[in-house]
């Protein structure tokens, strides 16, 4: 394996802790030219310690995920947008779960204006925004709080998901492969996620188009489990052509005024 110089290194801690890194920025921080840190993350890329994406790289991980409050800064601006387009399709009066995850937080945001909700979460952080919204009303499920980022997984969390059915699922998930496969990375966060799926009738995706490039160990399902489909980019051709042949509906958010449907066929 290629050994990685002094500067690279300090790339790699860098993400380690932000999650992500921007070209302009380390080309400013090391007093190089973007040149340079492209050159150096490139073959960071190469070796598989980062992944690229628009700009810059990203944290790349198969096994452990970057750390809550760096990926709650990551693509920021995208989950807001997928969040308020999910929202969209939740209509007052109804039930729904929404699970772990920093895309279903914006969920939970944008859905304080809504009206006669129950919502079932495994998330603290979805009880604290939409706990003080007085025509919402908030279940938690029991469990261990799991430290790292607030969410509640274990047995305890999985068998009272499954004494409710519920109209919705918000669920956010920290991969996609390239044939439809959502996964993540702690398989107690899954079973929780996969009895929330079972116990839905009508389920929505919400995930930003990194999630992509990223990998992670353990299986949820399949998005084709999923009724709609809420991202920021157009997904890989072999996930669009499997949502449009199993009926999963794909809603593309663009900028904050616009959001392209893709409709099954």
């Amino acid at each position: 394996m290629l050994e990685l110089s002094p500067r690279q290194l300090q790339i790699l801690a860098i993400a380690r802790k932000t999650g992500s890194v921007g070209v302009d920025e380390l080309a400013l921080h090391f007093d190089v030219t973007p040149q340079t840190i492209r050159k150096d993350l490139n073959e960071l890329c190469d070796s598989r310690h980062l992944t690229r994406t628009h700009g810059g790289a990203m944290l790349s991980s198969g096994v452990e995920n970057v750390a809550y409050e760096s990926r709650r800064a990551i693509a920021l601006t995208e989950k807001q947008m997928i969040g308020r387009q999910a929202a969209s399709l939740i209509p007052n009066n109804s039930s729904l779960f929404i699970n772990i995850g920093t895309t279903t937080e914006e969920v939970a945001r944008a859905l304080t204006r809504h009206e006669g909700l129950l919502v079932v979460t495994n998330n603290i952080h979805v009880a604290s925004i939409l706990s003080p919204v007085p025509k919402i009303e908030v279940i938690v499920v029991g469990g261990m709080v799991r430290k790292a980022d607030g969410g509640i997984v274990g047995e305890a969390a999985v068998d009272m998901i499954q004494q409710f059915k519920l109209d919705y699922a918000v669920m956010g998930v920290s991969a996609i492969d390239e044939e439809g496969a959502l996964l993540d990375f702690d398989y107690r966060e899954v079973r929780a996620a996969q009895a929330i799926l079972s116990n839905s009738r009508n389920v929505i995706v919400v995930a930003d188009n990194m999630k992509f490039t990223r990998s992670a160990p353990v299986r949820i399902g399949h998005i084709t489990d999923a009724n709609v489909f809420v991202t920021d980019q157009m997904p890989p051709e072999k996930v669009v052509d499997v949502c449009r042949q199993k009926g999963v509906r794909l809603e593309i958010t663009g900028t904050a005024d616009e959001t392209e449907r893709v409709e099954a066929a």
